[in-house]
């Protein structure tokens, strides 16, 4: 009788091991093994929950051929998981019924566990966490065992909890498929990062304080032990011209600029207006000719709603901010109009204004930085939509598929990190509707506005930069990092490509991919032609692209976007969150007094800077960009293009590095070490 050896590991999860009654058959072209009970005790089979977390599992056979069988899951209840070997194949590579079948059926229950659910007209499609149900006893691939909820529409769940300044969907927060939630360590450090900061605020009586601050230089005593060189750099130079101009370029938001070949004609700027500025040697239309003016335009708050603070009225703008690239290759700001209707009451701010005048213009520029880059830049583009990415790989691509292997490491915790802010900041009295001008309705018109006027070029860094026309504006360190890692996942996606697609045929064949491709562009696009994006994918360049972009945007583009949120907003001025008087219709009125009565009040501020810091701090059980310490792949092509892949990011982040160091305000985002796999926070 032949005797195989079974190498069972388990994760290095907290209360990752279990008690539970574990056995192992072993099924092969010839029938069945019986069942082994797996029942020596060790750290896998050791007290700690419910709950097994199996790593994978090693089965060398009579020959000593090794057979790797990739799991990766949490196993709750009584169920049956089955495992192919490691050896990734498209549903192309597979003719045996019984492994067809086994695809089919596992893609069945992955479907009938992750629904998709309808968030708010205009959306993307999220996560339905009700489907989260207990699996029947004897079904096969089921993941848990969880106790159905109320439907998520109900509120009655949301509700204030005594120490937080709003209101929790608490019911979302208490089921959790176990495959996708955060692990203990991730959550016992996120609360760990929020308590001290809010207890601090608390004790201070800073978060329940109403009413304006009493002067700028109060605003610094909030963060007194949670300074950061770049926090300390905003506040030193915040309202400076050349710092405002900087951000555009490296701030948390660098996404905004589009250089002009003419001016529009809702920004009627004239050259007497700017001329001083640009100096005697050249005008407006010369420097529009050279390339040298650019334009940040937010129409897409000129129809937000607006709310409601502490009992007041609040305010927004949709400003037109017209700026110069001077020839010592510093973004100046040239102009600055509060609307997207010129008239007598839209007057166009310059910097020869008086300065209380100009850094009010500023300052709403600011807040409209802060409610696009939030809303859009953020949590649309990089949380909402790769949740949807997510869903789509979990849906369509099996544990088999080349796709899947590539892209599941870049959707960890995403699902986990969209329901929390679904639950504490987007619900009906939640953050958003708590700190921001606009609140959750203005959230919402936003957002679906947003995904409307989304394109695949807007997806695609080099196509985004080329579009906006700025690939020539010096020391853009956000384009300049960008693009090497775009690069470096090109070249790895690549080749991960190339050896599971060898032809256009490959691509076109394979059912499960194109499933895939066109329920991102339904669920995630709402299968909107213009946007640009794929509803089929036809050629593995197509795939590539596509794959580059994905991983990019769950990575990268996150990072860049999310990352500084404390380091550019601890100074609330130059992040405010909220207005309270309306945009100025005449110069000349601005005081530092009017200037404290039109920024948020105390407790608004802290609550907004309190979210800031928890974002920005990315908890424990971190996997830093082109981390796999779950072998998906077993081969070893792929797992050559891992390691040159590493290989690339880590001479990125040495170039980074060496550069920084000349910079006054190092650049650091980018840097791969400091960029989670997933969007996870």
């Amino acid at each position: 009788m032949a005797v195989y050896r079974v190498r069972v590991t388990t994760g290095p999860y907290l209360r990752a091991g279990t008690l539970d009654n574990i056995s192992v058959t072993l099924v092969g072209l010839c029938g069945e093994s019986p069942k082994q009970l797996l029942d020596r005790m060790g750290r896998d089979f050791a007290p700690g929950s419910d709950s097994w977390y199996c790593s994978h599992i090693c089965v060398t056979g009579p020959d000593g051929t090794l057979f790797h069988f990739p799991c990766y899951q949490w196993i709750e209840g009584y169920c049956t998981i089955e495992l192919r070997p490691g050896t990734a194949r498209t549903i192309c590579q597979d003719s045996l019924p019984l492994l067809l079948d086994h695809r089919k059926r596992e893609l069945q229950a992955r479907q009938e566990c992750y629904c998709w659910k309808v968030y708010a007209p205009g959306f993307p499609g999220i996560v339905d966490i009700s489907s989260f149900e207990e699996m029947e006893s004897d079904k096969k691939f089921a993941l848990t065992k969880t106790t159905r909820h109320a439907d998520q529409d109900d509120n009655s769940g949301n509700r204030y909890l005594p120490g937080f300044p709003m209101k929790i969907d608490i019911p979302s927060l208490l089921h959790m498929e176990p495959n996708i939630r955060y692990s203990a360590t991730k959550t016992t450090s996120l609360i760990f990062n929020a308590i001290p900061v809010s207890l601090g605020m608390k004790l201070r009586g800073l978060i329940d304080r109403k009413g304006s601050w009493k002067k700028l230089d109060d605003i610094r005593n909030i963060f007194w032990c949670h300074k950061t060189f770049t926090s300390e750099y905003v506040t030193e130079h915040w309202c400076e011209d050349h710092f405002f101009g900087y951000q555009y370029l490296n701030g948390i938001n660098p996404v905004m600029l589009h250089r002009l070949s003419s001016l529009p004609s809702k920004l009627p700027v004239t050259n007497d207006m700017v001329g001083p500025l640009l100096g005697p040697d050249t005008c407006l239309q010369t420097e529009l000719q050279r390339g040298n003016i650019f334009l940040a335009d937010y129409w897409i708050l000129a129809e937000a709603p607006v709310h409601c603070l502490n009992g007041r009225q609040q305010y927004v703008a949709a400003p037109l901010c017209l700026l110069w690239l001077n020839p010592q290759g510093t973004l100046m700001p040239l102009a600055i109009q509060l609307s997207q209707t010129p008239g007598p009451d839209s007057p166009i701010f310059l910097p020869t204004d008086s300065d209380w005048d100009w850094l009010l213009a500023k300052t709403w520029v600011r807040n409209s930085e802060f409610l696009v880059h939030e809303h859009n830049t953020h949590f649309l583009c990089t949380h909402l939509l790769c949740e949807a990415f997510a869903m789509a790989t979990l849906r369509q691509l099996p544990l088999c598929h080349p796709i899947y292997k590539l892209l599941l490491p870049h959707t960890r915790y995403t699902l986990q990190v969209n329901t929390i802010a679904r639950a504490t900041l987007l619900n009906p009295e939640g953050l958003v509707d708590k700190v921001t001008s606009i609140g959750r309705q203005g959230l919402l018109y936003l957002m679906s506005t947003g995904l409307a006027h989304f394109t695949y070029t807007n997806f695609c860094l080099p196509d985004s930069l080329q579009a906006r026309g700025v690939l020539a504006i010096p020391n853009y360190h956000y384009r300049d990092d960008g693009l090497k890692i775009w690069a470096a996942i090109e070249s790895f996606v690549s080749e991960i490509v190339g050896y599971y697609y060898p032809s256009d045929a490959s691509v076109q064949q394979d059912s499960e991919l194109q499933a895939w491709v066109g329920e991102i562009f339904g669920q995630a696009f709402l299968g909107r032609e213009s946007s640009g994006f794929p509803r089929q994918l036809c050629t593995p360049k197509e795939l590539v692209k596509f794959l580059t972009a994905i991983i990019f945007n769950c990575s990268a583009q996150h990072a860049a976007v999310n990352s500084g949120q404390h380091d550019f907003g601890a100074w609330m001025p130059n992040a405010p969150s909220s207005m309270r008087q309306p945009p100025p219709q005449t110069k000349g009125t601005t005081t530092l007094k009017s200037y404290l009565e039109t920024l948020p009040e105390v407790n608004i501020t802290c609550n907004n800077l309190l979210l800031f810091w928890v974002v920005s701090q990315e908890p424990k059980d971190q996997r830093p960009l082109g981390t796999y310490p779950d072998q998906h792949f077993t081969e070893e092509a792929p797992q050559r293009s891992i390691a040159a892949f590493q290989s690339r990011l880590a001479q990125i982040s040495r170039d980074i590095r060496e550069r920084n160091q000349g910079l006054a305000l190092p650049y650091t985002y980018l840097d791969p070490p400091l960029i989670e796999n997933s969007v996870s926070i």
